[in-house]
């Protein structure tokens, strides 16, 4: 049963309308930027130069390759970890545990991927799959998010979301009703949140700029910088795979269509755009406006992996020598604010950091085309809201000491802007 009225969260992303129009829209616009990046004019706010039908649309081929690859990902999972963290306290006092094996999944990814190219395998074949593996992978994360749906309905009060147990379907779908699905040691939120849409993101950048090369005779620089940031954005995020246990998605949001699409098909299909973009729309790009794009990029990472490491190593011994004398706020709860450091400058400096990085990915595609900015200007509007909804959250769990916090650092995400 769920818990009483009272105890709900309340309703976010327009309620029900919207969550069921974002259902719609998600999917809609996916297919969209697969569309136009292929076509000559690849206008971002025009219409696609076709409607594909659904022989196009389905493959038993591109649903079996999608299967095989969470399959291939979830045996990685299960592979003995180098470490087990303990994840935040629940409302039933316990605390679950999670393997840290993220980046080892990477590199044996990487692994089984060069032997397969090395023993034939037609990588660069996976381009023209795009299509095809989309609809794949949405139709598994509809699928999959009803099984959710199902599940947390036997599930205990305990184990339900705070803001995904509304009582109205279309919204609890969406949002997810259960916080933590498992079936014993395997999270399915965990695991789907890094793993097969990030490292799916990097095999499909691998596979265009592998077309690329058989095209062109050799992959653009453009293609290179692209692949590389992307890459080590990625590395980055499985590196410090247990620093997603603090995250808004795992301690707050519960497992649906939100997040299970998200994870399963948009990251993969709609990050790789810049890559699909220029594998048909080869860019110019001379050595030293790719090293001032480089300078971007390493900003924008400087920022993100600096003020990430500081708040993940406070949270975890406000003793270290690193951030010992760093400015605090006391709070009711017990926990300090940092108002000094990276988070004095802003009170959201990752989100900066992400932003800059999110630009320099777009600049190798150069400034005739919005489309590959889709990506930059989608994700500023995605942080800005989660931006919000942290705020929110905070300020309910942290009362006077997060006023306090604001008067301090005014600015949000850009000093002096936002």
């Amino acid at each position: 049963m769920a818990p009483p009225q009272g105890s709900r969260a309340p309703l976010e992303f327009g309620g029900p309308l919207g969550a069921a129009a974002l259902m719609l829209l998600l999917p809609v616009t996916m297919f969209h930027l697969l569309l136009v990046a292929r076509s000559g004019p690849a206008r971002l706010l025009g219409p696609p130069p076709y409607l594909p039908g659904l022989e196009e649309l389905w493959s038993p081929w591109a649903l079996l390759l999608c299967l095989t690859w969470l399959g291939l990902q979830a045996a990685l999972y299960l592979l003995p970890a180098r470490k087990v963290a303990e994840g935040q306290e629940l409302k039933d006092k316990s605390r679950l545990r999670y393997p840290i094996n993220g980046f080892q999944a990477l590199v044996l990814t990487a692994l089984l991927v060069g032997l397969g190219v090395s023993a034939g395998l037609p990588l660069s074949a996976l381009p023209e799959m795009l299509l095809p593996l989309a609809f794949a992978a949405t139709l598994t994360a509809f699928i999959f998010s009803l099984l959710l749906y199902l599940k947390a309905l036997v599930a205990p009060a305990s184990a339900l979301a705070p803001g995904g147990n509304s009582g109205n379907l279309i919204y609890d779908f969406f949002l997810g009703r259960e916080l933590n699905p498992r079936i014993c040691s395997f999270d399915f939120k965990y695991f789907c949140e890094l793993r097969p849409g990030l490292i799916g993101w990097v095999l499909i950048n691998l596979a265009l700029l592998m077309q690329e090369a058989e095209l062109r005779g050799s992959p653009s620089l453009a293609m290179w910088l692209v692949n590389g940031f992307q890459l080590l954005y990625v590395a980055d995020a499985l590196w410090y795979e247990e620093a997603v246990l603090t995250t808004m998605d795992i301690i707050h949001d519960g497992f649906g269509f939100m997040l299970a699409f998200g994870d399963l098909a948009w990251v993969p299909f709609t990050y790789s755009l810049q890559a699909q973009f220029l594998l048909y729309h080869p860019q110019p790009l001379g050595w030293p406006l790719a090293s001032f794009i480089c300078l971007i990029n390493a900003v924008g990472y400087y920022i993100f992996r600096g003020a990430n490491s500081q708040k993940n190593t406070f949270r975890k011994n406000p003793s270290d020598p690193r951030v010992a004398d760093l400015e605090t706020i006391s709070t009711a709860t017990g926990r300090r604010l940092l108002v000094s450091g990276w988070w004095g400058m802003v009170r959201h400096p990752n989100y900066l950091g992400d932003l800059i990085m999110a630009l320099a990915w777009s600049l190798p595609c150069g400034v005739f085309h919005l489309l590959p900015y889709f990506y930059f200007l989608y994700f500023t509007a995605l942080l800005v809201h989660r931006e919000d909804r942290d705020e929110r959250q905070c300020l309910q769990k942290y009362g006077l000491a997060w006023h306090e916090y604001c008067q301090r650092v005014p600015y949000r995400i850009v000093p002096y802007v936002y």
